[in-house]
C-alpha cells in the first residue's frame, strides 16, 4: 500500500521544513538572561520532583494480626450461620461480611 501524500496547510509558510520549534528546542526561563551556559553535567533536561519530607514509618505489628483475625471471624461467622439447622439468617451473613469488610479495610493501612 503507497504512503498517503502530506497534506499542504493553506496559509502557511511557504518555506516550512515541518519543524515546529527552532532547532535546538525552546531556552529555559531560569537561563534566558545568562550569558555564560550552563553545564549539561550540572542539570538534567528532565523534571524531576521534589522528595518527600514526610517520612511514612511503618505500620504497628498490631496491624497484620487485626487483619488476619477479622477475615478470620467474618469467614467463620458465614460459616457457622450455614452450619446452623434452619436456623440461617441473612443479618448473620451481613456480620460476617462486614468482618470481612473491616478487615480489607485495616489491610490498606499495612505498611
Amino acid at each position: 500500500m503507497p504512503k498517503p501524500a502530506k497534506r499542504k496547510v493553506p496559509g502557511g509558510f511557504p518555506t516550512s521544513t515541518g519543524r515546529v520549534t527552532p532547532k535546538g528546542g525552546p531556552v529555559p526561563r531560569a537561563s534566558a538572561g545568562r550569558t555564560t551556559p550552563v553545564s549539561s553535567s550540572n542539570r538534567s533536561g528532565r523534571y524531576t520532583a521534589p522528595g518527600s519530607a514526610v517520612k511514612i514509618k511503618p505500620s504497628g505489628r498490631w496491624v497484620p494480626y487485626t487483619v488476619f483475625t477479622l477475615l478470620g471471624l467474618g469467614l467463620l461467622t458465614i460459616i457457622v450461620n450455614y452450619l446452623r439447622d434452619d436456623a440461617a439468617s441473612n443479618w448473620v451473613i451481613f456480620l460476617g461480611l462486614g468482618f470481612i469488610l473491616s478487615g480489607i479495610m485495616v489491610a490498606t493501612q499495612w505498611r
